[in-house]
Order: C-alpha cells, then sequence, then structure tokens
C-alpha cells in the first residue's frame, strides 16, 4: 500500500478532464464493486491513481499505474487503464464495513493532479432464514472473525444476539455468510 499524500486544489476538481462513473457506487459486505474513471484525450501515458481520503483535501494512494495499460494490483484493490477507451476501472474485492469512505481517482502530473470525488458503501448481506445456520461474525468492530451456529434478530447491518453459553448480550456485525 502506497503512503503519499496527494494534494487536491479546488481548481481541479469537477474539471471536465477527469470524470468518475458513478461517483457514489455501493458493493455488498465480502462482495465487489468497480469504478471507472473517464478522462479527455492528451492524459493516456499519464500515471492513474486511486486513493482514499484521510482527511480534507488530502488521501493515501492506494493502487496507482505506471503509465501503461498494464493492471496493478494491491492487497484487495486493482487499477487498468484503457488508453484508447481512455478509460481506468477501478475494482475494490472482498468489501469490509471499515471500507465505506471517500475516494478519489486521479491523474498524476506536476502541480495539482485532476481528481473526481467518488462516495464508495458497502451494503449488508441480506440474511433471512438462516436459523441457527453458521455465519462469520465480526465482534464489536474488532476483526475477530468467528463460525458458529447462533440464532439471530438482525436489524439493517447490526444484529443482537444471545451469545451462546454466555448468557451476554453482545452487539455484532455480520460480515457474510
Amino acid at each position: 500500500m502506497w503512503l503519499l499524500p496527494v494534494l487536491f486544489l479546488p481548481v481541479v476538481q469537477g474539471s471536465s478532464v477527469l470524470v468518475a462513473v458513478p461517483n457514489a457506487v455501493s458493493g455488498p459486505a465480502r462482495g465487489s464493486l468497480t469504478v471507472q474513471c473517464r478522462y479527455e484525450p492528451g492524459w493516456e501515458t499519464y500515471s492513474k491513481w486511486w486513493c482514499r481520503e484521510v482527511e480534507s483535501s488530502k488521501c493515501y494512494i492506494l493502487v496507482q499505474t505506471n503509465g501503461s495499460e498494464q493492471e496493478v494490483k494491491d492487497d484487495r484493490v486493482s487499477i487498468k487503464d484503457d488508453q484508447k477507451l481512455r478509460t481506468f476501472t477501478v475494482t475494490m474485492e472482498e468489501l469490509r464495513w471499515d471500507d465505506a469512505d471517500t475516494y478519489w481517482c486521479g491523474i498524476e502530473r506536476s502541480g495539482p493532479n485532476p481528481a473526481a470525488k467518488v462516495k464508495v458503501t458497502v451494503d449488508p448481506v441480506p440474511l433471512s432464514g438462516f436459523g441457527s445456520k453458521s455465519m462469520l461474525v465480526s465482534l464489536n468492530g474488532f476483526g475477530i472473525v468467528s463460525s458458529f451456529p447462533m440464532s439471530w434478530n438482525f436489524f439493517v447491518d447490526r444484529a443482537v444476539s444471545l451469545w451462546p453459553r454466555v448468557g451476554a448480550l453482545r452487539e455484532v456485525v455480520v460480515s457474510g455468510c
């Protein structure tokens, strides 16, 4: 993962040089999503990047091309530039709840980087009729994953369940099954 901050200037944001399609996207937990970033002629051989906003006007690059059409993958994120169509595609896989955030697709150059903002959300996995089947669960958002049989009362993306053999109520986040 790249840990290089990128500064965005208001003059560049929203410019017609680069457009994200769509500018808001969602995918299911443990699933994937794809964003296409389209750019104007003349930008084909420039390096393209995808980053996650960490504070206003700064973000960390997660994946970046080298100016070619070769796909680059880092962890669960990939980027591929199609220079003939002037579109680069970003795919995020194995989505987790903490992936929901503001991201940017951009083009690296000297001076301000053309960039387009993308809002990413992660949808809950629909649960119905599971009864006491085994499910993967992340406890209290700490990333502790376990698979065990239990029954559920499910409310949107949060579930409250009587913990087996303990008798204490615990908040759990369903991360898929």
